[in-house]
């Protein structure tokens, strides 16, 4: 019998992660990044910073310094055109902090789904299944980003635009990596950021979560990227975001809200522009038949309340009895601030991968 595993992203920059919540370490085995490519641990370190634990009071405080190990692929600070191991070492883990867990199944986890598919699951800290799996994710990323910062004008930012009920007031054509990152949050809306922290720290109290919403957005796009009809640049960013734990929704440009327009009021149209047409408007958002119309990327993704949360709840343990849990450990009371740089990340694996397949897309002129 195959089996055959969703543990790898990408087409040409291809990543695989590896790793467990509460194991030895977790990391990623990135394949196909150009040799020549200046990096070094501090250019992954930068993102791994952002993702990791306990920053802040309104996350979980795990003490982790997550740190990078470039164990392959790199050689007196280039890349060598081979694969980019990296590894980051669990130093804070505490698998007897889930003992309690090993029989139960939390309600809106995986512990049953992975139980029904293998048959065995790690229940420490949920395995496989927890957010700790993206730290491979950002780390890849951190080099995605890289690869663009050098060969392309591509800019990916991502900041928190809602949380529970709570929105954000950014403009997108002027927002910075400085107006994110100024805030615990990463709401660059100054007076919702401070509301939003409130709100969590409320519901932390009351041993509850919130969800919320991360919006992205993708500067210097050039025309072109994207490879119909399967590989449309939109449908690989909503795969890489609804790979994303928590996750539950994703669209782009005017999403959802299309239904209520018009097709005379929906359509961008075209307008001379400096050196190729521009749209007045940008509802597609930058995306046209799968394919990027140079204007900027923006979208949206929805996640889901912490599913870990320390009121009591009715379950089932492992032979179906009922029972009720109460969960323990260090968990974020809300995910969005630290999911921030995992939709980065994910975005830069993307744009990375069809910025690299766009270069063999058309027979070069002499």
């Amino acid at each position: 019998m195959i089996y055959v595993m969703g543990n790898t992203f990408g087409s040409l920059f291809k990543i695989s992660t590896w790793g467990e919540s509460h194991g030895g370490g977790v990391g990623v085995v990135i394949d196909g990044c150009p040799s020549l490519l200046s990096l070094k641990e501090d250019d992954i370190q930068r993102d791994l910073d952002r993702r990791r634990p306990g920053q802040s009071k309104i996350t979980t405080q795990r003490a982790e310094s997550d740190t990078a190990e470039i164990l392959s692929g790199v050689f007196e600070g280039k890349t060598l055109g081979t694969p980019i191991a990296i590894l980051v070492r669990n130093e804070d883990a505490k698998p007897a902090a889930y003992d309690h867990l090993k029989d139960a199944y939390r309600p809106s986890h995986a512990d049953f789904t992975y139980d029904a598919k293998y048959g065995i699951r790690n229940w420490q800290g949920g395995g496989r299944s927890s957010a700790r799996e993206t730290i491979g994710r950002v780390a890849a990323g951190a080099v995605a980003r890289a690869l663009l910062n050098e060969s392309t004008n591509m800019e990916v930012l991502a900041w928190v635009s809602q949380i529970h009920d709570i929105k954000a007031d950014v403009q997108s054509e002027t927002v910075s990596i400085e107006d994110i990152e100024a805030e615990i949050t990463r709401c660059p809306d100054r007076e919702a950021s401070e509301t939003m922290i409130s709100a969590i720290t409320e519901a932390r109290k009351n041993g509850d979560s919130l969800g919320g919403i991360v919006t992205c957005l993708v500067r210097g796009v050039p025309a072109g990227l994207g490879v119909p009809v399967f590989d449309r640049i939109e449908a690989d960013l909503a795969k890489a975001m609804l790979s994303l734990p928590a996750s539950k929704g994703f669209d782009i440009g005017s999403g959802f809200s299309a239904v209520e327009m018009t097709g005379s009021e929906h359509n961008d149209a075209f307008e001379p522009g400096a050196s190729m047409p521009v749209t007045a408007s940008n509802y597609s958002g930058g995306v046209q038949g799968g394919i990027t119309n140079g204007s900027e990327i923006i979208f949206r993704v929805a996640f889901k309340p912490t599913a870990t949360i320390s009121s009591p709840q009715k379950t089932v343990d492992n032979s179906n009895n009922p029972i009720t849990l109460e969960a323990k450990g260090r968990h974020d009371p809300c995910v969005l601030p630290r999911a921030v740089p995992m939709v980065e990340a994910m975005t830069l694996l993307v744009m990375a991968d069809h910025w690299l397949r766009n270069q063999s897309s058309r027979i070069a002129t002499k």
